[in-house]
């Protein structure tokens, strides 16, 4: 097996004292689609930022590429949840892709070249939306603009693509659409999402890791009833309501 793209080593975050990551250890490889749940307030935004640098453990390292130096999360495409975006910002599709690569090669201020804006057209029309380039971002469908967010991150040729619940505020056809785009992306780089939403993951991802302050690792993208129970600490039952998809009872815990 190639080396790891990302490695997670023993991390412990604690805030305000309590603690919220425990120990988590794991690797991702390239061409891995590796996704992680959890219930809410059980660390996994916490640990995406850890691993972009937002954050420094408490205890434990993150290496990208075997490196623990910060220039490496520029290997590192983001894509944090929808809710975070100001979608009536005057700024068009093309304008606000191009603005993921600042500080991509440098930190400090520069002027866009031809190379941003070629790697911006680049991620246009692998996203699909080269059409929509110069509307603004406000006047486009919830599916479309979650393209563009996506081609944000990918403007920087990332090698790992990190996803945080990228379809909470999205319909069904529009989360197929989605999983469409990023089963086309696995050939191009390693993708981490983390999500509390399990029902379609299977059918795309290649592993599977439950999070609640504790990581429980599956070697496989089968969930199953015991993973489940061991992180989400209660009983866990698979019904239907148009998709199937699974309802936890009441925790033992939030963050």
């Amino acid at each position: 097996m190639s080396a790891p793209v990302i490695e997670v080593d023993d991390v412990w975050v604690r805030m305000r004292g309590h603690t919220v990551l425990e120990g988590v250890s794991l690797a991702i490889h390239p061409d891995e689609f590796y996704a992680i749940i959890g219930p809410n307030g059980g660390g996994k935004t916490t640990l995406l930022r850890v691993i972009l640098g937002l954050l420094a453990p408490s205890r434990g390292e993150v290496r990208i590429l075997g490196s623990t130096g910060a220039e490496m999360r520029r290997f590192l495409g983001y894509v944090p949840q929808f809710r975070t975006f100001d979608f009536d910002y005057p700024i068009t599709v093309r304008e606000m892709v191009l603005s993921g690569r600042l500080g991509h090669v440098t930190r400090r201020p520069r002027r866009y070249d031809a190379n941003d804006r070629d790697r911006t057209e680049e991620a246009l029309e692998t996203m699909r939306i080269a059409d929509l380039a110069d509307r603004q971002i406000r006047d486009l469908s919830g599916g479309e603009q979650q393209r563009a967010i996506i081609a944000r991150a990918l403007v920087g040729d990332p090698k790992v693509l990190l996803l945080d619940e990228p379809t909470v505020y999205v319909d069904a056809p529009t989360e197929a659409q989605f999983y469409e785009v990023l089963d086309l992306l696995r050939d191009r780089m390693a993708i981490v999402l983390v999500t509390h939403d399990i029902g379609v993951i299977p059918a795309h991802v290649t592993r599977v890791a439950c999070l609640n302050r504790r990581l429980y690792t599956h070697d496989t993208n089968e969930i199953t009833p015991d993973m489940l129970e061991a992180a989400y600490h209660c009983p866990v039952d698979l019904i239907a309501h148009g998709v199937p998809h699974r309802v936890f009872s009441e925790h033992s815990r939030e963050e």
